[in-house]
């Protein structure tokens, strides 16, 4: 059964085979790989701060923080999960590497959320994270990128047409929930926002639910970008990849128009194509 919406009645249809993916087509299977099938950069998850929260800080908690330790502001960074990301919501944190430790002893507000953060670790029962009680200041896995970089969340809705995509500066910290592609540009945040890579998501992805669940290992790295060979077609190469760069510029440009608005309303809906495997995971 296929369904127009997931809160569609069933539409009945008779198919030679069902596949892994739902849908009617030979028992092909993508496997999870390391890196990318194509000459594009590597996708990556955002940090994990394992902190217990006391690096991250609403507004309000930031604020106050920082009326109590104005030294603090060069350490704290804009923060962005899944949920921040798609509906701009403001969220912060400690960004403390390479913060000096005479400056740090400084600041004991900031200090005494160290210490939260440390007891927070020691209290797990993996020995790993209490490895990592040592360094108290620090997200416990660090992989933001030194660049400019391009975000994708982890979990969007089915109902969107194309999932919420952005070029991020490297002073926004990229949380769990975000996978990163460091140095990408006009050209990969293009084609990642284009139908050719929604089709290709929705049928590879993982589900959370029905929701999107996006997925390195199958998803991007499996994907089949465009060929761009510039000893065989110099020509077609070079006014493919203008083609790209002018749309997703164009993509940017809408977003700057709208002020104000999240990315949220802007992907709202759409049409759920796809198979609808509620509650599986492929």
């Amino acid at each position: 059964a296929d369904y127009e919406t997931i809160k569609s009645e069933p539409v009945i249809a008779d198919v030679r085979n069902i596949n892994p993916y739902l849908v009617d087509a030979d028992d092909l299977v993508i496997d999870k790989r390391r890196s990318p099938i194509c000459m594009v950069p590597e996708i990556v998850f955002g940090s994990m701060p394992n902190d217990g929260g006391h690096l991250l800080l609403s507004t309000q908690e930031r604020d106050e923080l920082l009326i109590a330790e104005p030294k603090a502001e060069k350490w704290i960074r804009r923060f962005l999960g899944s949920a921040e990301f798609i509906n701009t919501r403001d969220r912060w944190c400690l960004w403390l590497h390479d913060c000096p430790a005479a400056e740090l002893k400084a600041m004991p507000k900031v200090m005494s959320r160290i210490a939260e953060v440390r007891k927070h670790r020691l209290k797990s029962d993996r020995n790993t994270t209490n490895d990592l009680a040592d360094i108290p200041q620090l997200f416990a896995e660090t992989r933001q990128p030194s660049q400019t970089y391009i975000a994708i969340p982890k979990t969007s809705s089915q109902t969107r047409e194309y999932i919420p995509i952005a070029i991020l500066p490297p002073t926004t910290i990229a949380g769990s929930e975000l996978f990163t592609i460091s140095g990408g540009g006009l050209y990969e945040f293009g084609v990642l926002c284009s139908v050719m890579h929604m089709a290709w998501t929705r049928y590879t992805c993982g589900r959370m639910k029905s929701d999107y669940r996006y997925s390195a290992g199958v998803v991007y790295n499996n994907f089949p970008w465009p060929i761009l060979d510039e000893k065989l077609a110099q020509a077609l190469v070079n006014k493919s990849k203008i083609a790209i760069e002018t749309a997703a510029k164009g993509v940017l440009d809408a977003r700057v128009l709208e002020v104000g608005a999240t990315l949220q309303p802007a992907y709202a809906s759409g049409p759920a194509q796809g198979p609808p495997c509620a509650g599986c995971s492929r």
